[in-house]
C-alpha cells in the first residue's frame, strides 16, 4: 500500500541518519525530499504546504538540531503530523438501540454496492442483523448485484419490483426493518458517472424524508484528487459523516487518503484493501502513519488474524508473540493460514520489515509461493526450525536439496525471518510511539532500508559509531577487498 510514498518519505529520513549533529541546511534538504515524496503521491498542494510548514517549524528547533539523535526526533515529528493530517477519526459505527439507518452514496465504479456487502460483514461480526436496500433504481444490474451479495453473506435484501421512487423504497425498507427487529439498514443509493444536479437532488430528498442516521460516501482511492473533489461536493450537499476509500490495494499513490480529511473536514471511516468481502478495515490514523513510515501495523494484523484464522492456534500464537517468542514453526502455520488470494499480501504488508519478501512474492502465485516457503521450512530439522542460527552452509545446501530450491532462497528466508523475529520480539507489548522510535533505531542500525529489506543484525556491543569511525571502517574494508589472497595450499 502506497509503496512510492513509503519509499520516498523513508529515503528522505534516511539522509539524516548517522549524522551526530545537523545543520539547518541539511535538515532543510531532507525536508525538501519529504515534500517531494508527498507531492509525487498526489497529495493536495494546500495539504502539503500546511503539513511541511508544521514539520519544518518543529524540526528546525534547537531541541531537535542539538539532540543526540536528530533523525529520531524528526521521524517522531513526521509521525505526529501524519496522524494529525489523517485524524482524528472515530472508526465505530455508533449503532443505536433500535434501527440505525446508514445511507451509502458515491459515483458509479467507486465500489459502493460491494462496500455495502463488506460493511454488512463487519456488522454481522458484532452479532447484529443488517438489511441491505436496493435504492439504486437507475441501474437494474445494481439490484441484482445486491441480491447476489446478500446470498453470499447471508443478509436479507429489500427491493420492490418495478419501483420508480427510491424514497418510497427506502421508507418502506426502514418500516420493514423495525417489524423484523433488524439493527442496521444500509441504503444503496443511485450513482452517476459524474456529479450532476439530478443526483444531488435525489440524495437530498432521501436525506430529508428518510432521515438516515449516518451518510457515508464511497470513493475510489485510485482517482487521486478527483476523489477529494467528489468528497467535497457530496459533503456540501449532504453533510457526510464519513468516507469509505476503496481500491487501496492497487496502484493508489496515497494522495487522496492524506488529503480528504484536511480538504473536506470529513474523516475516513473505512478503507477497502481488496476485492474480497472481508477486505474492509476500520481506519486508524496512527496505524496508517506507522505503515507509511515502515513500522507495520501489528494491531490490525492481529485483529485480521482473529477474524480469519483458526482461533485456538491464533490465541496461542498471539500469546507467544506478546511474550516475544516466534519460531519458524509459528511462521509456517501463519503462512498456511494466509494462503488465500489477496490475504497474504495484506498480512505481510502489516508486518514490520516484510516489504522485501512481499515484493518477492508480489508477482507470483500465492499458493505456489507458500508451497515453496513451507517446503523450505519442512526440510529443516526441529532444532533448525527452533533455532535457525544452526543452519550453516552445509545444512543450507541439504535444506535446499530437500525442498527443491536454491541455497540462496534458504538463506533469504532465514535472513528475513531473523529480522522479523527480532523486530516483533522488541515491539511486543510496546505502544505506537515506542514502536516508531524502535523502527527508526532499527533503520539506523541497518536492519531496515527504505524499501523494507531486512538484513541480519551483526553481533557487537550495540555502540553507535561516529561518522569518522564509520568512514575509517569503510576505507579499511575497501582496502582489504583490493588485496589479492596469497597463493598456498588449501587446508
Amino acid at each position: 500500500m502506497f509503496e512510492g510514498l513509503q519509499t520516498g518519505i523513508q529515503s528522505a529520513l534516511k539522509t539524516l541518519r548517522g549524522k551526530g549533529k545537523l545543520s539547518e541546511g541539511n535538515m532543510r534538504d531532507a525536508l525538501a525530499l519529504v515534500e517531494q515524496a508527498l507531492l509525487e503521491a498526489d497529495v493536495s498542494y494546500s495539504v502539503v504546504k500546511d503539513f511541511m510548514a508544521r514539520v519544518t517549524e518543529k524540526s528546525l528547533g534547537t531541541k531537535v538540531l542539538l539532540s543526540l539523535d536528530p533523525s529520531q526526533q524528526v521521524m517522531g515529528i513526521v509521525f505526529e503530523e501524519l496522524v494529525n493530517v489523517l485524524g482524528p477519526v472515530d472508526p465505530s459505527l455508533h449503532l443505536r438501540g433500535d434501527v440505525t439507518t446508514i445511507m451509502m452514496c458515491g459515483l458509479q465504479g467507486s465500489g459502493k454496492t460491494t462496500t455495502c456487502g463488506k460493511l454488512v460483514r463487519l456488522i454481522q461480526s458484532e452479532g447484529r442483523k443488517a438489511l441491505m436496500v436496493a435504492a439504486d433504481l437507475q441501474r437494474p444490474a445494481a439490484i441484482e448485484q445486491l441480491h447476489v451479495l446478500g446470498e453470499q453473506i447471508g443478509c436479507q435484501v429489500f427491493s420492490e419490483k418495478g419501483a420508480t421512487d427510491p424514497i418510497k423504497v427506502c421508507r418502506n425498507a426502514v418500516a420493514e426493518a423495525k417489524k423484523q427487529s433488524i439493527d442496521v439498514v444500509l441504503l444503496d443509493t443511485a450513482g452517476r458517472l459524474a456529479i450532476d444536479e439530478e443526483l444531488m437532488n435525489q440524495l437530498r430528498e432521501i436525506d430529508r424524508r428518510v432521515q438516515p442516521d449516518q451518510a457515508f460516501l464511497v470513493v475510489d482511492g485510485m482517482t487521486g484528487q478527483d476523489a477529494v473533489n467528489s468528497a467535497k461536493a457530496f459533503n456540501e450537499a449532504l453533510e457526510l459523516d464519513g468516507v469509505v476509500m476503496t481500491k487501496l490495494d492497487g496502484d493508489a499513490r496515497g494522495g487522496a487518503l492524506l488529503s480528504v480529511k484536511q480538504v473536506t473536514g470529513v474523516p475516513i471511516k473505512f478503507i477497502g484493501t481488496g476485492e474480497q468481502l472481508d477486505s474492509l478495515e476500520p481506519f486508524h490514523p496512527d496505524r496508517m502513519a506507522s505503515r507509511i513510515l515502515g513500522g507495520g501495523d501489528i494491531q490490525t494484523m492481529i485483529e485480521t488474524a482473529q477474524r480469519e484464522f483458526d482461533q485456538d492456534e491464533m490465541l496461542q500464537a498471539e500469546e507467544r508473540l506478546k511474550s516475544g517468542e516466534f519460531t519458524l514453526d509459528d511462521f509456517r502455520k501463519q503462512m498456511l493460514q494466509v494462503a488465500r488470494p489477496g490475504l497474504m499480501q495484506k498480512m505481510m504488508g502489516m508486518m514490520p520489515g516484510m516489504g522485501e519478501m512481499q515484493k518477492m512474492m508480489q508477482n507470483e502465485d500465492t499458493e505456489q509461493s507458500v508451497k515453496r516457503l513451507v517446503g523450505i521450512i519442512d526440510s529443516m530439522t526441529p532444532d533448525e526450525r527452533a533455532n535457525p542460527k544452526l543452519i550453516d552452509p552445509s545444512r543450507r545446501q541439504r535444506i535446499a536439496t530437500g525442498s527443491g530450491t536454491q541455497a540462496n532462497e534458504v538463506n533469504d528466508l532465514v535472513k528475513q525471518f531473523d529480522g522479523m523475529k527480532s523486530i516483533m520480539e522488541q515491539m511486543a507489548g510496546k505502544g505506537m510511539r515506542d514502536r516508531m522510535k524502535m523502527v527508526n533505531e532499527l533503520q539506523q542500525g541497518g536492519m531496515l532500508n527504505p524499501g523494507g529489506r531486512i538484513a541480519k543484525q551483526k553481533k557487537g556491543t550495540g555502540k553507535r559509531l561516529s561518522s569518522k569511525e564509520r568512514d575509517q571502517r569503510q576505507k579499511a574494508l575497501k582496502k582489504s577487498r583490493r588485496k589479492k589472497p596469497k597463493k598456498g595450499k588449501r587446508r
